[in-house]
């Protein structure tokens, strides 16, 4: 989180409407942050979006689209990863955002399939807000449970590797 990447999507979603080609952007029913309809980066840049609750939907309103935006992939459900393979072999430039771990640093949903068959990956940092380096974890500060819990600075914070071991008490898990 933090790093960039819907503000990455939408940056490229729109040079490609600058480039006169149809853009389609899906986002999953569950993300709700900022605002209900549109993409909406935590710099608040945006662009308006259609929300969807399965991957299989995409299909439904993707047929005159050249390139399909997709944001916080780890959300869809793993039929995302055909979808967007169908799309592909079809000649359409698909563009996909998301979190490859979770905030146990366990790979996220369909993210670790879509990584091994996309033809391109950019993979972007936020900074550590302990250390300033790299952050290349997701840290949950909050106290609610279960995998899927959409938040932003209010329950999330990046880390750096070395942070997120110190903060998580990663040698007592590895020992037990």
């Amino acid at each position: 989180m933090f790093s960039g990447k819907t503000e990455e999507l939408i940056r490229r979603l729109k040079r490609a409407g600058i480039a006169s080609k149809k853009v389609a952007i899906f986002k999953p029913m569950v993300d709700m942050r900022y605002n209900t309809d549109d993409v909406v980066s935590h710099d608040s840049n945006s662009i308006p979006s259609i929300r969807l609750s399965r991957a299989i939907e995409i299909l439904d309103y993707s047929d005159d689209a050249d390139v399909i935006g997709v944001d916080e992939v780890q959300f869809f459900d793993d039929k995302i990863v055909d979808v967007i393979q169908y799309l592909a072999y079809k000649g359409k430039r698909i563009i996909a955002a998301g979190l490859d771990m979770d905030s146990d640093a366990k790979p996220f949903g369909p993210m670790p399939r879509l990584l091994a068959t996309a033809e391109f990956v950019t993979k972007l940092h936020a900074i550590c807000v302990e250390c300033g380096t790299l952050a290349t974890y997701t840290y949950r500060i909050s106290e609610e449970k279960g995998q899927v819990l959409i938040g932003a600075l209010d329950k999330y914070k990046p880390l750096c590797r070395h942070c997120y071991y110190i903060n998580t008490n990663m040698e007592d898990k590895i020992s037990e």
